[in-house]
């Protein structure tokens, strides 16, 4: 049987997203222009007017699962605001629900989502790569500008010192990393998920102390 082409909508899209399910599935590796055009349901061919190769493709998710990684945050964000705002919490206990927030949705999202976390950092760049309007959430932050925005409250609400703020969301950024990588692809992706948020809890804890 012939197998028809994709004859509406926006191809670019759909190739886009057929990457993205396969990176949910399977990681950067697992991102494959053939496969990808199948799923679209179109022919191989079309795939080129909107991604030169395969890695054209692969930087595109890389892109999006970033953005994905950034509502995660939000997410956590507005959870643990709602849970403050039931007990009138003031400035300084909001700025630090979100600092701990862009933690607790970072290591979440690479939980519960390894497959988009492994490609939203497969893509080698530079910071620019990490502040592009595509890699953003549903506020406009990236998860690089979530961190700094969260880290400039804490200075605003005296929290932190101002003599730390430079340079420390790449600490913060640093350290949350490191424990996201143990637990997916490390010796710590065998611990139950009660001891991984028990390490998320403590290493935040760490962090925000020597902020």
């Amino acid at each position: 049987m012939k197998r028809e082409t994709y004859r509406h909508g926006n191809l670019r899209q759909a190739l886009l997203e057929a990457g993205i399910e396969l990176a949910r599935e399977g990681g950067p590796d697992a991102v494959v222009l053939r496969e990808a055009t199948r799923r679209a349901g179109v022919v191989p061919n079309a795939a080129y007017r909107h991604f030169a190769d395969r890695n054209a493709l692969v930087h595109a998710v890389s892109l999006a699962a970033m953005a994905e990684l950034a509502r995660t945050m939000e997410a956590e964000q507005a959870d643990r605001l709602a849970r403050r705002a039931a007990g009138d919490a003031n400035a300084a206990e909001e700025a630090r629900a979100r600092f701990r927030a862009v933690g607790t949705g970072y290591l979440r999202f690479a939980r519960t989502e390894p497959g988009l976390f492994r490609a939203a950092f497969f893509v080698p760049g530079d910071m620019v790569e990490a502040e592009l309007p595509v890699s953003a959430g549903e506020g406009g932050l990236t998860p690089f500008q979530l961190l700094g925005a969260a880290l400039d409250e804490l200075v605003a609400c005296g929290l932190m010192p101002a003599g730390r703020r430079p340079g420390a969301e790449f600490l913060a950024w640093s350290s949350v990393h490191g424990l996201a990588v143990l637990l997916i692809d490390g010796p710590l992706r065998g611990l139950a998920p009660e001891q991984a948020e028990d390490a998320t809890e403590l290493l935040i804890d760490m962090i925000e102390r020597g902020l």
